[in-house]
């Protein structure tokens, strides 16, 4: 099962990370949209921004590195770019949209919506305000209202990013071959820009494998990787490949990722399904990490799901693991947390959790071949 997110439209499938999943816009969106791509920032940044300008110019750049890298930790990085402005009544709508990309990022999922109505109401032009709006709303699963939000990025004229939106929401819902045909023929227009190629191309990978056809979400993974590498897309392969048991190509996947704690989670699922004990040393950093977390007085909460993927995968634990899933699930709903629920409801022997888990799925309208084993058939 994937990562995720999840999930993410359009522009916003390039500001997720798994988890739920943040980076700038891709690069052909109009100017005034908040929306350019721009180059690395070197590790470390000597002063705060003096201007919004500035200070949005920052915060994007660490943004945009905390997704290629799949690491979260930079977005403190861009908070800090954020800092004159962060939580001000008078801050300007685009930086309050990178702030609620931020929170986003963190699984502050009702701080970002509140601060996303803020920018909104200021400026309802804000297209990334409607799409990272979209974004939340498919990761609680409330697909109606990702719709709303995507057909508002038509509204202020980005007609090929609230297309995505909506091919993708769709999917989510079941029209898997709707947005196969039109995520390829995006796909097949942005023949000469390889990151529009490599985000469309993720999307597409990541539709076909909800619809069950593995061998073409494998190779649409593959160009996206080869169009433009991303740390989210890498993520997302990784674990098609180790639900499929190819463990050692997970691994090649993972081997340019730093080492962040969904990439070392994958990479020690690789090793104890290949027979290598190299896997343990890794679960212990994985739990030295959350213990370290812990005693700093942080919440564990944004971290639940590779806790309960931990506890699952490499420890054997299910109760630990439903536990921590159940923790996910009520700030995450994609498809992985839902995999996630029921599979570690169900090995717990938790009858009555585990129904109440399939319940609330049922209610969502998310079909997912990779649930089908849990849901009445027919969608019934």
């Amino acid at each position: 099962m994937k990562k995720p997110s999840h999930l993410v439209c359009a522009a916003l499938h390039l500001m997720l990370w798994a988890g739920t999943a943040a980076a700038a816009l891709p690069q052909d969106l109009p100017p005034g949209l908040d929306a350019d791509v721009v180059e690395r920032l070197p590790k470390r940044v000597s002063a705060t921004p003096a201007t919004p300008q500035a200070a949005a110019t920052t915060a994007r750049r660490w943004i945009t590195l905390s997704r290629e890298t799949a690491d979260p930790r930079y977005l403190g990085r861009a908070q800090a770019a954020l800092a004159r402005w962060w939580g001000q009544a008078d801050a300007p709508a685009d930086l309050l949209v990178l702030q609620a990309t931020v929170e986003q990022g963190r699984h502050e999922f009702a701080a970002a919506r509140a601060t996303l109505e803020r920018a909104l109401q200021a400026n309802p032009a804000q297209v990334q305000g409607w799409l990272t709006l979209a974004t939340l709303e498919r990761v609680a699963a409330r697909y109606e209202a990702a719709e709303a939000a995507c057909r508002n990025v038509a509204r202020y004229g980005a007609t090929l990013y609230a297309t995505a939106c909506l091919l993708e929401t769709r999917s989510l819902q079941g029209q898997h071959d709707a947005a196969r045909s039109g995520l390829t023929a995006l796909w097949q227009q942005a023949a000469g820009d390889a990151t529009q190629r490599a985000w469309i191309g993720s999307l597409l990978a990541e539709s076909e494998e909800r619809a069950g056809r593995d061998d073409a979400a494998d190779a649409a993974y593959r160009r996206s990787l080869a169009d433009a590498p991303d740390g989210y897309t890498a993520l997302a392969y990784a674990d098609q490949l180790l639900r499929r048991n190819r463990a050692s190509a997970a691994l090649e996947v993972l081997r340019p990722q730093p080492d962040s704690d969904a990439v070392l989670l994958r990479r020690a699922q690789a090793l104890r399904l290949m027979g290598d004990a190299a896997w343990q040393p890794l679960a212990r950093d994985l739990e030295a990490r959350f213990a370290a977390i812990a005693a700093r007085g942080e919440g564990l909460d944004a971290h639940a799901r590779e806790r309960a993927l931990l506890a699952l995968w490499l420890h054997g634990q299910p109760a630990a693991a439903w536990k921590a899933a159940r923790t996910n699930l009520a700030l995450q709903k994609e498809p992985l947390d839902w995999w996630l629920a029921l599979q570690t409801s169900e090995q717990s022997g938790d009858a009555a959790a585990h129904q109440a888990v399939r319940q609330a799925l049922l209610q969502t309208g998310l079909q997912d071949v990779r649930l089908a084993r849990w849901q009445p058939r027919g969608g019934q």
